[in-house]
């Protein structure tokens, strides 16, 4: 779900601050539906997947034909409602989703090592870099507007519990 909200909120901002056209709650659908294909498929560590690209190609096939499974299980009347939601494409709309789910994995990482663990640090570093490649404005505004507000909330909270402690 936490996809979902981060690529909701991103077509939002792409839609009020930098002029764009975006469906936002068609993107938020594609968020909740964008790891359905695990069903069938599991979850592959991210590392694993992009590991080179031959794993990744082949880890996106799968993923294609699970989602195909999974549309030619539903009655045939549901089917073509489904096959823009389940089947990922180059669509802009799934730019977003994309960067969402890296965005939710790069906040993951920052939790962690605000409490302490340095086991994402690395992850974190990849993660970041990964989303300055992608050259959306609206990654940079989302970290300068929730991103980085709850980071200084969430910093001041554990200060105010550690001086409690005292």
């Amino acid at each position: 779900m936490e996809v979902a909200i981060i690529a909701h909120a991103l077509a939002v901002i792409g839609n009020a601050y930098f002029g764009k056209e975006l469906d936002a709650e068609h993107i938020a659908m594609l968020g909740i539906m964008h790891d359905t294909t695990e069903i069938i498929t599991g979850d592959l560590p991210t590392p694993i997947k992009y590991y080179a690209p031959e794993i990744r190609d082949a880890y996106k096939k799968v993923e294609n034909v699970a989602a195909c499974q999974l549309i030619s299980e539903l009655p045939e009347e549901m089917q073509n409602a489904y096959e823009d939601i389940l089947i990922e494409n180059d669509d802009i709309n799934w730019k977003y989703v994309k960067a969402a789910d890296k965005m939710s994995a790069y906040i993951k990482c920052i939790e962690e090592r605000n409490t302490g663990n340095t086991d994402f640090a690395k992850a974190e570093e990849t993660i970041k870099k990964a989303l300055d490649e992608m050259h959306m404005e609206e990654i940079e505004k989302f970290i300068e507007m929730f991103l980085q507000p709850t980071l200084n909330i969430r910093r001041n909270q554990q200060i105010k519990l550690i001086e409690k402690a005292k």
